[in-house]
């Protein structure tokens, strides 16, 4: 029988913090899941944001 608890697995918006401050329109964002035990922390990582042509650090928001 399948456990009815919280997963580990969780799913996380993550969001470029470039563009915020560059004042362009639009916003650069990504679904992705992460695993709450081993990332409790924000992640980080580096994307692509179509917007602004270039790879660029997106953070977990809540």
């Amino acid at each position: 029988m399948a456990k009815k608890g919280k997963g580990n697995r969780i799913q996380v918006i993550l969001e470029c913090t470039e563009h915020k401050d560059s004042g362009l329109p639009g916003t650069s964002r990504y679904i992705t899941v992460k695993n709450r035990k081993n990332t409790p922390d924000r992640m980080e990582l580096m994307k692509y944001n179509p917007i602004m042509k270039k790879m660029t650090l997106h953070r977990e928001i809540k």
